[in-house]
């Protein structure tokens, strides 16, 4: 019966990492370019997307995993779940994660650096005239990756010989729960440290883009800007455009027959008509276009139907906000806790002994916990909302450097190299979200689940304690507890950890999670109130752009060119590809 258990929370997680497979393909051909599309570009981005999606969605199979090894209801192990079974099931998981962490770290800093190199060196012309052959668009590549592997090297040699902090006084380090998160082995030290340092990175991330989405995702579906197709566009496009007509035959019949031609003004204003009335066609176009004209019935019926569905957008973005707003409160409460009753403060990141203050979503994943895989629905859709918080945080803000913006994601228009770069971005973020997730959201479910000892005296030494009679004398289980019972039932989850592992040794990284929570909050919180009371306005500028993108084949677009022109300064040559003809098989 165990083994048909554990093997079930396994196939569900199996069938979960196809489903973020699908999401993962989904938000690459929805956002990126087809005129730039590129096959390693697509394959990469969509491994990595997966990678970081089922990295955070283990944690509902590690909590189910060692929760199986206990009876909740009477506060004891199963019979099956001797401590030989229940160390190979924490060995499964360790090796499931580590394999993930570093899957996810070399993806991070070495895969999706050298596909950018990969993708930039790419030159149609020279391939046809076969100068340029794989082996040296490799070594091009792979020269540039070096700095990347070498700064992969450095972090790995500092997480061997960095010191740990060994001055332990009052920071209640003699208790047996910290003294099995010292770290001692060096490789293991090694792997935490690095990650740790990517963690508190994408922690910094999170703050901004997570925060800012968070609250821009749910107001969004309610105050979305019109389509173009409204008729308000439409008709306020082909007034404009008669109008300027009128003004450039005004013009013209002014000085017909002038033999000098039009005067200097009127060229100049009759030149800026033309041009607007260019602009003006393309916005009347596109107005057509998305109205359904010269559509199939098919589109055009679904166009009706998004029409008749919107009420439902709005009755969504409501219960978003609901969703969001307990999901702050409830994150809140886990940090005023912590922040005031954590036994160890910043010593080890603020790891909270015994949860003191009630977190109403922790507790609703502790209850659902106790039927799998309820619990893993709930999480997976707060993972989604978080992963797509993160994406409109990245679509609204942009990939700055500082106050410069670097590039745009948007659908349908995001180059190759914006993807990759905002792929890097979220898998930052979701080392971000795991310390979330298990330390802020839900750190009871994700410590121990619903997890629970029998705190009743023993009747004979050895035996475990029967609580049979004696309901209220079962507790949840918890980091800290003084009861000897405790420790032979109490199975901490893998995840946990190794989070806390991170904040005991390395207690700067879980100073730094920590406090960067509240900033999370305070984004989120100034982000929502001002969407509230910010109307959004439909940028035609953007559409004009889009209607020229459509019409006239660039290079790249204007982000891309600057990047362009770098790496040409770079490479010392200028590229000949044309991006237009540069779809899947420019691979």
């Amino acid at each position: 019966m165990a083994l048909i258990q554990i093997a079930l929370i396994w196939v569900v997680y199996g069938v979960v990492v196809a489903l973020l497979a699908l999401v993962a393909a989904i938000f690459v051909y929805v956002y990126q370019s087809p005129r730039e599309r590129s096959a390693t570009v697509t394959i990469v981005s969509i491994f990595a997307i997966t990678a970081l999606l089922a990295t955070v969605l283990l944690l509902p199979v590690d909590v189910a995993l060692v929760s199986s090894t206990t009876c909740s209801k009477l506060g004891q192990r199963k019979e099956w779940a001797t401590q030989q079974k229940v160390d190979e099931i924490l060995l499964t998981l360790k090796i499931v994660y580590y394999t993930l962490f570093s899957l996810d770290a070399l993806l991070c800093l070495v895969v999706l650096p050298f596909t950018y190199f990969w993708y930039e060196e790419y030159d149609e012309v020279a391939i046809e005239e076969g100068t340029q052959t794989i082996g040296k668009r490799l070594w091009g590549a792979f020269k540039y990756t070096i700095a990347f592997i070498l700064l992969v090297v450095v972090l790995f040699l500092v997480g061997f010989i960095v010191p740990v902090a060994r001055d332990r006084s009052g920071g209640h380090y003699d208790l047996d729960f910290f003294k099995n998160l010292l770290t001692e082995n060096h490789s293991e030290r090694s792997l935490t440290f690095s990650l740790g340092l990517l963690m508190t990175i994408g922690t910094l991330i999170y703050v901004l883009y997570t925060g800012a989405g968070l609250a821009l995702l749910p107001v969004a579906l309610i105050k979305s800007a019109p389509a173009i197709s409204a008729p308000t566009l439409t008709a306020t496009t082909a007034s404009e455009l008669e109008r300027n007509r009128e003004r450039q035959h005004q013009l013209e019949g002014r000085n017909l027959g002038s033999d000098g031609g039009l005067p200097a003004k009127d060229r100049r204003e009759l030149d800026a008509l033309v041009r607007e009335e260019r602009t003006l066609v393309r916005r009347e176009r596109l107005a057509a276009e998305a109205s359904g004209e010269n559509y199939s019935f098919l589109m055009k019926a679904w166009m009706k139907t998004e029409a008749v569905f919107r009420p439902i957008k709005l009755i969504g973005g409501l219960l978003l906000i609901l969703v969001t707003i307990f999901i702050w409160v409830s994150m809140l409460l886990t940090g005023i806790d912590k922040a005031k009753n954590s036994i160890c403060k910043s010593h080890c990141g603020y790891i909270l002994g015994h949860i003191q203050i009630f977190n109403p979503l922790n507790w609703i994943f502790v209850q659902s916990a106790k039927v799998f895989p309820i619990d893993y629905v709930l999480f997976m859709l707060l993972v989604l909302l978080f992963f797509a918080s993160s994406v409109v945080g990245i679509a609204t803000v942009g990939i700055r450097f500082l106050w410069l913006k670097i590039f745009t994601i948007r659908k349908g228009h995001t180059s190759p190299q914006a993807l990759l770069m905002a792929t890097v971005m979220l898998i930052l973020i979701a080392l971000a979200i795991n310390y979330s997730m298990a330390m802020m959201v839900a750190p009871q479910y994700s410590h121990y689940g619903p997890q629970t000892f029998c705190d009743h005296p023993l009747r004979h030494p050895g035996e475990q304690p029967n609580c049979t009679d004696h309901p209220n004398h079962i507790r949840p289980c918890s980091e800290v507890t003084d009861n000897p019972a405790a420790k032979n039932v109490c199975t901490p989850s893998v995840i946990s950890t190794f989070l806390d592992r991170v904040t005991v040794n390395f207690s700067f990284f879980g100073v730094v999670d920590f406090w960067a929570q509240f900033v999370f909050l305070a984004v989120f919180l100034i982000v929502f109130i001002t969407s509230l009371f910010r109307t959004p306005k439909l940028d035609e500028y953007q559409l004009d752009q889009d209607a020229e993108e459509d019409e006239e084949e660039g290079l790249l677009a204007s982000t891309g060119r600057r990047f362009g022109a770098t790496w040409q300064d770079i490479t010392g040559r200028a590229s000949k590809r044309t991006p237009a003809h540069g779809d899947d098989d420019d691979e």
